[in-house]
């Protein structure tokens, strides 16, 4: 099962925080929610629910840097 760790503001910070996780071993999937023409909207950054935890610890150690 998906969890969802993280919901960016638009397609660019999702391929980020993707690119962040799956450099870290993990496996990570997006699913757009809602999307505007200009890329903006709401898109779930998922992992395993196995996963999840490790994925917040990553988000919360690197998040500012991205």
């Amino acid at each position: 099962m998906w969890t969802v760790v993280y919901i960016a503001p638009s397609v660019g910070v999702a391929e980020k925080v993707q690119n962040l996780l799956s450099s870290e071993g993990l496996l990570v999937t997006l699913k757009t929610v809602e999307l505007n023409e200009d890329g903006r909207g709401s898109i779930e950054v998922r992992v395993p629910e196995g996963e999840a935890e490790e994925a917040q610890e990553i988000l919360a150690e690197n998040l500012g840097q991205l």
